[in-house]
């Protein structure tokens, strides 16, 4: 194929059928030819700018793939949770650079990804907590919540420290989600939309150490 078909291909599939990344097998198929001949057409592709590969075996358009495209075509289990689900839908004010997929299958070596839109990390999950969304491959913020906590709480870190928090108050995890993970990543979940529901003063980050006064002690018993 030339590279105006490449093209043409990549952008029909995509108009059509919502598919943007391919495998070298898939696209081996769609030309007729060995992996071999597609491999040196699409790195002259690639040098000229036409696609982009995202992952090694994975090409696509050079712009407008999604993190979960992305996942989905690496692994067809996977979906995007944790905090980049969260930033994405406004209740993380950073944006990480972490990608959480969760899935059923076992990456082993390979289950971390550098892609151009950050680091995949797929997350192999029992069938009880893994839970493909309904709409799209984001997981909806109840359930990312309860994924990053769930996360957080077996490497031992607090979700405060590292993130700062919005609109968590306007969260309402059904109790079928819930029950879904350990007790302790429930009460976890129950406790900080809590904490952010009684916290009038913006985003819900980790507290602040109280500052000490600048003032010379003279001056503050002079106060008395």
């Amino acid at each position: 194929m030339k590279a105006v078909e490449w093209v043409r291909f990549f952008t029909d599939q995509r108009a059509r059928h919502g598919k943007g990344v391919f495998s070298v097998t898939e696209l081996a198929n769609v030309a007729d030819a060995s992996q071999a001949v597609i491999n040196v057409q699409l790195g002259r592709l690639v040098r000229r700018g036409l696609i982009r590969r995202w992952v090694p075996g994975r090409y696509g358009l050079p712009d407008g793939i999604t993190a979960e495209e992305l996942a989905a075509a690496i692994d067809a289990d996977a979906y995007v949770t944790g905090a980049y689900a969260l930033a994405r839908q406004g209740f993380i004010t950073q944006q990480p650079r972490e990608i959480d997929c969760f899935t059923r299958r076992r990456h082993n070596r390979s289950r971390r990804r550098n892609t151009p839109l950050g680091s995949l990390t797929f997350v192999c999950v029992s069938p009880r907590i893994h839970s493909m969304p309904s709409a799209g491959r984001v997981a909806p913020p109840e359930q990312a919540l309860c994924d990053l906590l769930s996360m957080l709480r077996r490497r031992g870190l607090d979700p405060l420290s590292l993130y700062t928090f919005r609109k968590l108050g306007q969260l309402v995890v059904p109790p079928a989600v819930l029950a879904r993970y350990p007790r302790t990543v429930q009460r976890a979940v129950e406790s900080l939309i809590a904490r952010t529901r009684t916290d009038s003063f913006g985003p819900l980050s980790a507290p602040r150490k109280p500052r000490r006064s600048s003032l010379p002690v003279r001056s503050l018993r002079e106060r008395h």
